[in-house]
């Protein structure tokens, strides 16, 4: 049985090291060769997610050969890094984690449509603007708000804006509006406008454009001269986010320069043609079938063709991830549950270090076990960045983080079962002679092994689903690459089925694989007596 589950392991391990060729690449700070960029790659036509280099795509960072970034971003960013001298390089990052990550040093610079308002201006610098646009709202086609030309038309609707955007503020400027919660991103959004959530959300005229493409039941809302949102001019400015004081500011805004307006133009209205969601011309008098039409398995079929590679490698780094830390998070457990187990010192030095590091075990499983794993994340991965100066892998990172959550709650675990260990059991492995160590290992532990075997399969179930909260920090996980799909092909209910489903998949293996080892562990129910296996004797 051992050999199985070694061989299951290294079975998960091998699948992991060739999906993800290069997850566990050293993330370190910049080389100077290079040039590197950061983004969401959901966010069309500024930036998205492919499957292929078409169009002048360039390959996502940890992700070369099956994911690349397209998009008007991303041809200002190879313009840029060409008048740099310097090889352009791509890290898809979460919004929120944008600046977090310039600020420790994980990326040169953001190029993702981000505004240089006078908030983030305090925080980093921004270059000269690479693009210009007005504010629209995106709502429904069936919506009483449809036909609106200003914004008292919009009264009572309910509208909101991606959270850590100035889009969501301008939402106060509409006289009754019901301001709704800011959203994530603009797939949670999309995803809201669609299921009646809300009835519209500011953007701009680009993402407008592309949402009112990809789907014919919305449409998009722009306001007569004078009519619309009060802005200041860096707030419809799109500009690249830099560090402060960084050296390359200047020589940015001389590339910028030698941009035209023309070419910008040209630029965007490449990238909202060439966006995997782009609605394709047909001749006049005949009328373009959706995909929809073709069915939910047509559609299912498609996002698998087209994203599949990408599904295949999140379920392997969601499966690593969650195996790698429950082990780990086991093994702490045990340490910790062996070593809240010893008797007291008799040396008076020795009794105050054994109550120092009770103590100080005592605050890590609290502190673990008492905030959220998406907090944790983010004050691992950005905060030692910004703290200490260190830029840890992705994937290392998701590693550490999700094993010491899980150690925190191992630990109660482990305790628990070892109090449900007799007691006289202890005490008479102590009569013969045994050692603390000994009783522990030869008499308690094996146990202990078999009563929290539940409870540890329960943990490998709760950190597949868990690893979700990591695409805070961009971990390219099952539920990220999901979320880059449908930000991408817009088919939320399609896609995140098909992500459903994998996880179901995951979870129920998970759950058969440990019965089964459960039985193995129990034995036959039925034991034979040893002259009924030899009668003859």
């Amino acid at each position: 049985m051992k050999k199985n589950i070694l061989l299951l392991l290294l079975s998960v391990i091998c699948f992991v090291s060739l999906s993800q060729p290069l997850t566990v690449k050293a993330q370190e700070q910049s080389p100077d060769n290079e040039f590197r960029v950061g983004l969401e790659a959901s966010y069309a036509p500024f930036n998205w997610t492919q499957t292929s280099p078409d169009n002048g795509a360039v390959p996502i960072f940890g992700e070369e050969g099956s994911a690349y970034a397209g998009g008007y971003d991303v041809q200002i960013a190879k313009k840029i890094a060409d008048g740099l001298g310097k090889e352009l390089v791509i890290v898809k990052v979460q919004w929120d984690g944008l600046v977090p990550a310039l600020q420790s040093g994980t990326i040169d610079a953001v190029i993702a449509g981000m505004s240089p308002t006078e908030e983030r201006r305090e925080q980093i610098d921004f270059t000269d603007a690479y693009y210009e646009s007005d504010l629209v709202v995106v709502t429904r086609k069936d919506s009483p708000f449809a036909d609106a030309r200003n914004l008292s038309d919009l009264s009572n609707a309910k509208i909101t804006a991606q959270q850590s955007t100035f889009h969501y503020t301008v939402i106060d400027q509409i006289p009754d509006v019901q301001k709704e919660q800011a959203m994530k991103d603009f797939s949670a959004m999309r995803t809201s406008l669609a299921s009646g959530v809300i009835d519209g959300y500011v953007s701009e005229r680009p993402e407008g454009i592309t949402a009112t493409g990809a789907n014919p039941d919305l449409t998009m809302v722009e306001f007569d001269e004078g009519e619309g949102f009060q802005t200041n001019p860096e707030d419809v400015q799109v500009a690249i986010g830099m560090r402060q004081g960084d050296p390359d500011l200047e020589r940015i805004n001389e590339i910028i320069a030698t941009i035209s307006e023309d070419e910008r133009t040209e630029l965007m209205d490449t990238a909202i043609k060439e966006q995997p969601a782009a609605v394709e011309e047909v001749p006049d008098g005949e009328t373009a079938e959706s995909d929809s039409d073709e069915g939910l398995l047509s559609d299912f079929r498609n996002i698998l063709d087209e994203y599949g590679i990408l599904f295949l490698r999140g379920t392997g780094l969601t499966l690593f991830i969650a195996v790698f830390s429950t082990i780990v998070g086991l093994l702490i457990g045990l340490l910790i549950g062996i070593f809240r187990s010893l008797p007291s010192a008799e040396n008076p030095f020795s009794r105050f270090l054994q109550k120092l590091v009770h103590g100080l075990l005592t605050i890590y499983i609290e502190v673990f076990r008492g905030t959220p794993m998406i907090v944790q994340a983010m004050v691992i991965y950005y905060g030692t960045a910004l703290a200490f100066g260190v830029s840890m892998n992705r994937t290392v990172a998701a590693l550490l983080i999700v094993s010491i959550n899980t150690g925190a709650y191992m630990s109660e675990i482990v305790r628990g079962g070892i109090f449900a260990v007799d007691k006289g059991q202890t005490e008479a492995a102590q009569a013969i002679g045994m050692t603390h160590g000994q009783t522990m290992i030869k008499v308690v532990l094996p146990q202990v092994m078999r009563n929290i075997l539940p409870a540890t399969g329960n943990e490998i179930i709760i950190n597949i689903k868990d690893t979700a909260v990591l695409s805070v920090i961009s971990v390219a996980d099952l539920f990220f690459q999901g979320t880059t799909a449908a930000g991408t092909n817009y088919q939320y209910f399609q896609t995140f089925t098909i992500v459903g489903v994998i996880y179901l998949v995951l979870t129920i293996s998970a759950t058969q694989l440990l019965r089964l080892v459960e039985r193995k562990m129990d034995g036959p129910s039925e034991y034979a007596m040893l002259d009924e296996l030899n009668p003859e004797e």
